[in-house]
């Protein structure tokens, strides 16, 4: 080496130890998950701004471009509600336990609907963002929770209106007694997003197989909201066939949605206890087999 030239620098070993753990630091290895595994509840908290932003997308592109913008959300179960009026309070006559059918019906379409949305948003996950999942990697589950508090927000706009037409009821007298059982209302909400849920990921993954399953979605709602007390009492039923009424887990749910906000029709408790216990044995199946499932759902989809 000619004098006064300096020796090529090299990285010393305490610089390459500190790149090294600085890259370690920094990088997200992906790996596939065992066949069963726990929901990835802490990926979840971790995306949570991404959660928000599918909600944001979700909100938006409802009433984008629209005529009447976000009435479209209330125009649905308004209308649900005086068909159901007009036919079975009027026509048919179906007692509603001294309410008035407006109201009954009302009560009933909005828990319904909540209830019904979930589930069908739910139970398509995988189909409507399967482009989304083969580009990118988040916690699958952002986007059916993302469904669910949009849904919830959507409510929360139908019950404004719900509360104004209830308050314009009892100021001209009608008999309707709101207790103070409502302030559980978010308990019960929470569990008709968690029953909605659970069953809607339990048909996805059965869909990511069986593509035929989603032509029987429609149908099976809509059977499933004729055998749920909306469009009748449920001291219409025969005391004989109670038993098989309840064995629906949303009966008793729909059951407290009235007599919280109406007072009427006492809750049967032993019913609601049996619809929580269905609520958490289908939402613990539900993410269990939408854990399993969305590992190799690509390869089926």
């Amino acid at each position: 080496m000619a004098s006064g030239q300096r020796p090529p620098s090299h990285p010393s070993l305490l610089e390459a130890t500190m790149t090294s753990r600085e890259s370690e630091a920094w990088t997200t290895v992906i790996e596939s998950a065992r066949a069963w595994h726990a929901p990835d509840l802490r990926g979840l908290w971790q995306y949570r701004d991404l959660v928000m932003l599918f909600v944001r997308r979700d909100s938006v592109a409802t009433y984008k471009q629209t005529l009447l913008g976000p009435i479209w959300f209330v125009i649905q179960p308004l209308m649900t509600t005086i068909v159901f009026t007009v036919v079975f309070g009027h026509i048919v006559s179906v007692p509603t336990d001294g309410l008035s059918p407006f109201l009954f019906y009302f009560a009933g379409v909005l828990c319904w609907q909540y209830f019904a949305g979930n589930l069908t948003r739910t139970s398509d996950t995988f189909a409507s963002n399967a482009a989304i999942y083969s580009k990118v990697y988040f916690p699958r589950l952002v986007t059916p929770i993302s469904g669910i508090i949009s849904n919830l927000i959507v409510l929360g706009i139908q019950f404004i209106v719900f509360v104004c037409v209830l308050l314009i009821y009892i100021y001209r007298g009608a008999a309707v007694q709101p207790n103070l059982s409502v302030i559980l209302l978010p308990l019960l909400l929470l569990q008709i997003a968690a029953l909605g849920l659970g069953t809607g990921l339990i048909i996805s993954t059965m869909t990511t197989r069986y593509r035929d399953l989603t032509h029987m979605i429609g149908y099976m709602m809509q059977l499933w909201m004729y055998s749920t007390p909306i469009v009748y009492p449920l001291s219409q039923v025969p005391e004989k066939w109670l038993w098989l009424a309840y064995l629906n887990p949303m009966t008793a749910t729909v059951q407290m949605f009235r007599y919280m906000l109406l007072g009427s029709g006492a809750p049967n408790m032993t019913a609601m206890a049996y619809s929580t216990a269905v609520t958490l044995i289908v939402t613990c199946i539900g993410l269990a087999l939408f854990s399993r499932v969305e590992r190799t759902f690509m390869d089926t989809i």
